[in-house]
């Protein structure tokens, strides 16, 4: 009679810690989809790599954009579109080179060698009311599609 005490005992304790698991859901803390990244007037041409491990872009400013004609910036995933690596800048040679599998990609995001099968993603760069750049990554642009024609693909400045 214990014995079977003791089993109903640790039956119960087992379904009790498993209903108070319940109450506290796994959480994932990821970085928000929209932040602001400061004034343009703050950025040098060529590649910015401070929101590179935080927020998983890049942020470029060119003399002239590939598809706008125009200076600018533009936002970068950090996504490797080959299998989801992060590249490396490499300034030396103006390019970012994917460790994983060797893709490489212009500072324009057109992937030039490699087995990369398209160009790197921009996301969405528009100025904010206050002046800052604001980049959302929850708005994606594909080169093979035609959108980094959106005029929120690229911040003209």
């Amino acid at each position: 009679m214990g014995v079977a005490w003791g089993a109903f005992t640790a039956a119960s304790a087992a379904a009790l810690a498993a209903t108070g698991r319940f109450m506290f859901p796994n959480v994932i803390n990821e970085p928000p989809a929209q932040f602001k990244i400061g004034l343009p007037s703050e950025y040098g041409m060529g590649v910015d790599e401070r929101f590179k491990e935080t927020m998983a872009v890049w942020i470029v400013r060119t003399p002239q954009d590939v598809v706008h004609n125009a200076s600018g910036f533009y936002a970068l995933l950090v996504t490797c579109t080959h299998l989801g690596c992060t590249p490396n800048y490499l300034a030396a040679e103006s390019k970012f080179k994917c460790p994983c599998h060797g893709s490489g990609f212009r500072t324009t995001g057109i992937n030039f060698e490699g087995p990369a099968p398209r160009p790197l993603e921009r996301v969405r760069i528009v100025l904010a009311d206050d002046g800052q750049i604001l980049v959302d990554k929850s708005r994606k642009f594909q080169f093979e599609l035609g959108q980094w024609l959106d005029p929120e693909a690229f911040l003209q400045a």
